[in-house]
């Protein structure tokens, strides 16, 4: 039968649900000066119905070649979005197969309702910044936020620059004018979560390691220039981590990268393993972002949402941690901040319905503070023995796998008996009131 494409109800047109990739392997050459990049993808795949054809997301750049199990494929399809592969045989539900995928193209963002995203080329360099759905406009890739999988990747591009990329580096090879980065990671990516980044920066480590978190290498790339002022925006990681340590549990990634661009950037993102920063977020006022993006490693990037509809599960937890480092560095506490956000969203819109936003509305900011004051709330009503327990059993229990809202409902009942706390947070659009200061 022909794949038959289910997706995500907030970016239905990305995705089949048809099969898994089980691994991607990408070999990546890039040249800085003309934006042109050259790749060949190979995605292991395992088909979860009987298949004669599949959809891989690919915009801007052109398929050149397409192998199924060795085999050169004829009947391919491109798309401004997809790449319809007919299969040289039919493959049955339960049964592993292999793509390898040989593109070319300038790649550049894809326009969305949420901006635009995806890999973009910087006055001297590159990024990627692939949430929700920007991985397509750099690799061919099965683009659905619980079609997780291992990666391994090799970039290949100009020897003046220094790639950063998600995985932890092997040794850098040399020839010619220029040089090959290597990165593998185990845990399983999710494609808006997988990202390069290519630069002239100088690399160096952040602070020493965190205490009670030595295996955790922290490393920091940044244009020259920008070292001093970064070193000092970053000086915190470590403590930050091992607050994040403490409270949530252990580390989840082999490795944390944080990159900082020559170029002011919106924002920051967070990718596995990495973050990535402008050069606009070195000024302290921008501090709460960096201790946002780190724990991310722990709530999205390790604990993720199987849909989008549960991003609160992302945000919410990633906007609270914020909330704790304010507390533990001596700024306002993690009550007057619930408070202060909370009077704010009071005043807005009560239309948000935090467990279902919407697609227009999931990078709303009510979505990320009002999933921060529902752990709020939680943590009020139990005590913070019971509730900074519940949060390393969700990371512990959940670590590199898949969530949704019911799942943390049922954890909460089963550790507090405390479910009902969260109805009026999760199941209705107005904004509850706080309980009481402990």
């Amino acid at each position: 039968m022909t794949a038959s494409v289910r997706t995500d109800a907030y970016a239905p047109q990305s995705g089949d649900a048809s099969w898994d990739a089980l691994a991607y392997d990408l070999d990546l050459v890039y040249r800085v000066r003309t934006n042109r990049l050259h790749g060949t993808a190979t995605i292991t795949a395992r088909a979860r119905e009987d298949l004669t054809a599949v959809r891989l997301d690919l915009v801007g750049l052109r398929v050149e070649r397409v192998e199924v199990d060795g085999v050169r494929v004829r009947g391919v399809r491109q798309g401004p979005r997809s790449v319809r592969v007919a299969l040289p045989a039919e493959v049955l539900s339960g049964d592993a197969f292999t793509m390898r995928v040989t593109y070319a193209g300038a790649p550049a963002p894809r326009r969305s309702r949420w901006g635009s995203i995806g890999w973009e080329e910087l006055t001297d360099g590159a990024l990627v910044a692939g949430q929700p759905t920007g991985a397509p406009t750099w690799f061919p890739c099965n683009d659905r936020p619980d079609a997780r999988a291992p990666m391994r990747m090799s970039v290949t591009t100009d020897a003046e620059y220094t790639v950063v990329a998600t995985g932890t580096p092997a040794p850098v090879e040399r020839a010619g004018g220029l040089r090959t980065w290597r990165f593998r990671c185990d845990e399983p990516v999710a494609t808006y979560l997988a990202a390069v980044h290519i630069g002239r920066y100088a690399q160096s480590a952040v602070g020493g390691r965190p205490p009670g978190e030595s295996a955790v290498p922290v490393s920091l790339a940044v244009p020259v220039a920008l070292r001093a002022a970064a070193e000092r925006a970053f000086g915190e990681v470590p403590g930050i981590l091992a607050l994040f340590a403490e409270s949530f549990g252990p580390y989840p990634q082999a490795a944390c990268a944080l990159v900082v661009t020559d170029d002011e950037l919106e924002i920051p993102l967070e990718a596995q393993g990495l973050a990535v920063f402008g050069v606009n977020h070195l000024a302290p006022e921008h501090a709460r972002l960096i201790a946002h993006e780190l724990a991310h490693q722990w709530f999205g990037n390790s604990v993720g949402v199987a849909a989008w509809r549960d991003i609160w599960l992302n945000e919410g937890f990633a906007c609270y941690a914020e909330w704790l480092w304010s507390e533990r560095s001596d700024g306002p506490s993690a009550d007057d901040c619930a408070r202060s956000h909370h009077a704010r969203l009071a005043a807005l819109p009560q239309d948000l319905l935090l467990t279902d936003p919407g697609p227009d509305l999931m990078f709303d900011d009510r979505v990320y503070k009002r999933g921060a004051l529902t752990l709020h709330a939680l943590r009020l009503t139990v005590g913070d023995d019971a509730f900074f327990g519940l949060l390393r059993a969700w990371t512990g229990e959940n670590r590199h796998a898949l969530v949704d809202t019911a799942d943390f409902r049922e954890l909460v009942e089963r550790r507090l008996g405390a479910a009902t706390v969260l109805s009026p947070w999760l199941d209705a659009p107005t904004l509850p009131a706080l309980p009481p200061r402990r």
